[in-house]
């Protein structure tokens, strides 16, 4: 448990910084009135989920490390979005479209809706 833990911390910090990294260079030759750093990198990873999980899942299972290196640790350091993405695509190929579209809805709703409700408390308690 605890050789797993550090793994993910490990994958979880290059992930972070790698984000750091890419969003400031894309906002900077792009600008900042659109977030397109959060969103290519977002898009990055998805990707870069789908294609190590179907390498795994097809072709080679590296074992656990890897993957909770990879997976859990740098690509969700990297974007939890694709960690959702992930989530709902496997969902929906399990064949629970139902369930997929509601956790889609529900995470994205839920999202923003969470987002403003903090904003509004800092916001009344300031």
């Amino acid at each position: 448990m605890i050789r797993h833990t550090l793994i993910v911390f490990l994958g979880a910090g290059l992930g972070g910084a790698l984000r750091h990294l890419a969003n400031f260079a894309i906002t900077r030759a792009l600008g900042s009135t659109f977030p397109s750093g959060i969103l290519a990198v977002n898009i990055v990873g998805c990707f870069a989920m789908g294609a190590i999980i179907g390498w795994f899942a097809l072709r080679h299972d590296p074992g656990q490390d890897w993957r909770l290196f990879l997976t859990t640790g740098f690509l969700g350091g990297f974007t939890t979005f694709s960690a959702f993405a992930l989530d709902s695509a496997t969902l929906w190929e399990r064949g629970a479209e139902g369930s997929a579209a509601a956790y889609v809805l529900v995470s994205v709703i839920g999202s923003l809706v969470a987002v403003g409700a903090g904003l509004a408390l800092v916001r009344s308690l300031s």
